[in-house]
């Protein structure tokens, strides 16, 4: 009788059946868990925080807007030194942090309006984008250098939209002379991440010093920088350790980058969101290389990117 009682001492308790709101907690719990970890883009922004925006499409690249409500700023040429003032561009959501930044030179004789489209088409899919007047629209390609890395330093430090900006993810981008300029900031300042010369005009054909990732864009019918003496040097002498690519646009002038263009639109957003961002999700866009269209003469790079 002892025995038998020191058993059912022994013996372990069954285990109360759990609630139903208790099951339910425990269920909510797993899923939620399991959504987390099959969310589209949750691994790779945990990868990569400097992604912004959803998922790329060929249709949001073409498109003339992003995702991004943007707004804009007006900077005087009185309240700067080392450039001419301009307009700033930016997304109005702070939800995401910092944004990558890049500065537009005009051309030879030209504005800020001429490369003014560019501005909120760039701003709204992500970045903070400062196009920018000249000291004159009489200076050269070094002149123009200069005074793209004086935009970036005001813009990252003494701009009203500074905090929003992140300083070491920051591109260059300009046509003609302006284009020319890139070229001459990229070598100047190598921890820029980006350049992009807009059927660009230099004297210097060569450029084995750039360490930035550089996208040259020629066009087929320009008389001022004729893809054979700018365009095609310009890209031929880039190391080639560099990622870089050359894209030569088919019906085009010398002042096609002045007016709204889909294709320069869709494969520089590419390129800056790949190489400022690190987004490989644009990858695609860039790598293999597009194949010639009605809007694409040549196009020749190095795929895959090594950045």
């Amino acid at each position: 009788m002892q025995q038998h009682l020191l058993a059912r001492r022994q013996a372990p308790r069954p285990s109360r059946p759990r609630t139903f709101t208790g099951l339910l907690a425990s269920a909510a719990a797993t899923a939620g868990l399991l959504l987390t970890a099959l969310a589209p883009g949750a691994q790779a922004v945990a990868d990569n925080p400097y992604e912004r925006g959803p998922a790329p499409t060929n249709a949001s690249i073409e498109a003339s807007r992003g995702s991004y409500a943007t707004s804009q700023t007006s900077v005087s040429s009185l309240a700067v030194s080392g450039f001419g003032g301009g307009t700033i561009y930016y997304p109005t959501s702070t939800a995401d942090g910092t944004f990558g930044a890049v500065v537009i030179s005009p051309g030879f004789t030209a504005y800020q309006s001429s490369i003014a489209w560019l501005g909120p088409r760039l701003a709204s899919q992500g970045f903070v984008v400062f196009t920018i007047d000249t000291n004159t629209t009489l200076d050269q390609p070094d002149s123009r250098g200069r005074q793209l890395l004086s935009a970036l330093d005001y813009l990252t430090q003494r701009s009203t939209v500074r905090t929003r900006v992140d300083a070491s993810r920051l591109g260059v981008m300009g046509h003609s002379m302006g284009g020319g300029g890139s070229l001459e900031a990229a070598k100047s300042r190598t921890s820029l991440k980006a350049a992009i010369p807009l059927t660009g005009w230099n004297t210097d054909k060569t450029w084995s010093e750039l360490r930035t990732p550089t996208l040259v864009v020629g066009a087929d019918g320009d008389t001022v920088a004729p893809v054979a003496t700018h365009s095609e040097p310009f890209y031929e002498s880039l190391p080639g350790s560099l990622d870089k690519a050359y894209l030569e646009l088919r019906g085009a002038s010398h002042f096609t980058p002045n007016s709204s263009n889909t294709t320069i639109a869709k494969y520089s957003l590419s390129w800056l969101k790949r190489f400022i961002d690190n987004d490989t999700r644009y990858e695609q866009f860039l790598c293999p290389l597009p194949r010639p269209s009605l809007t694409i003469a040549e196009y020749r790079g190095n795929c895959p990117h090594t950045a």
